[in-house]
């Protein structure tokens, strides 16, 4: 899979992707991730890519030529290094691939997206910045619109590492345990058939659908400053560890994300 990020802030992608699942992911060839540097796409000599908003205001929003310019030319000729892996690539272009305005004002990034985005060809991220982008870019080029959570960020450069991270890891064998990415917070896993009768009873069937935070996990020591783990977990028994963890997982939704339980 590949994933194109255009940004003002290239250098800013050095770090964050040089580590863990995506570091690993990056070196055995299963995601390509190329950093563009928008003011290759501009044609003044001062490489313009913000100007004054129409109507007053404070800020400078992103001109939408360059963001223009930056996905019809990674459409058109993907790298040749990715065309050579990639045969079919170089006659089809980059032309399947999602394009992705990150802004505060976008759609909210959920598990589900990153699944959606994980089955694609590739990526194209557009980090946003100042005080917005033009409208045309989100109207007319970007495919969908993405924010990654109800606050402001200075621009989409830290938005765009966690679509990348999120998307990687559910790639088929990008974690050592597959299992892994199935059974952990925000897991379509049906009530019915993966949690206790008692979780089960004291919910709708509403409910069977809604995704679940992933359940609390311990490890050794067994009692940290009088805190002991729950007996189940060190009981052996499988069948009540399951059901416990399956309870656990509906009160830790309830408390910190009634929201889930309430989605459709």
């Amino acid at each position: 899979m590949r994933f194109d990020v255009v940004t003002i802030f290239p250098e800013f992608f050095k770090g964050p992707l040089d580590y863990g699942i995506v570091r690993r992911a990056r070196e055995t060839g299963l995601v390509d991730v190329r950093v563009h540097d928008l003011r290759e796409f501009t044609h003044d000599r001062h490489r313009t890519v913000d100007d004054r908003p129409f109507g007053g205001g404070e800020g400078m929003v992103l001109k939408p030529e360059p963001l223009f310019e930056a996905v019809e030319a990674l459409r058109s000729a993907p790298p040749r290094d990715v065309a050579e892996n990639n045969p079919a690539s170089e006659d089809a272009g980059y032309k399947n691939a999602a394009v992705v305005l990150l802004s505060a004002s976008g759609k909210l990034f959920r598990q589900e997206t990153a699944r959606r985005y994980a089955k694609l060809e590739g990526v194209i991220l557009l980090c946003g910045r100042y005080e917005g982008v033009d409208e045309r870019v989100a109207e007319h080029l970007a495919t969908e619109e993405i924010s990654v959570g109800d606050f402001v960020l200075s621009g989409g450069e830290l938005p765009a590492t966690i679509v990348v991270d999120a998307v990687t890891r559910l790639l088929p064998g990008a974690l050592g345990n597959e299992a892994s990415s199935v059974r952990e917070s925000f897991s379509a896993l049906e009530l019915a058939e993966s949690h206790s009768p008692d979780a089960l009873a004291s919910h709708s069937p509403r409910t069977a659908s809604h995704y679940l935070l992933d359940y609390p996990h311990y490890t050794r020591p067994a009692e940290y400053r009088g805190w002991r783990v729950p007996e189940v977990l060190i009981s052996g028994n499988h069948e009540e560890i399951r059901r416990w963890r399956a309870q656990a997982a509906l009160e830790k939704t309830r408390r910190n994300r009634p929201d889930l339980l309430r989605r459709t």
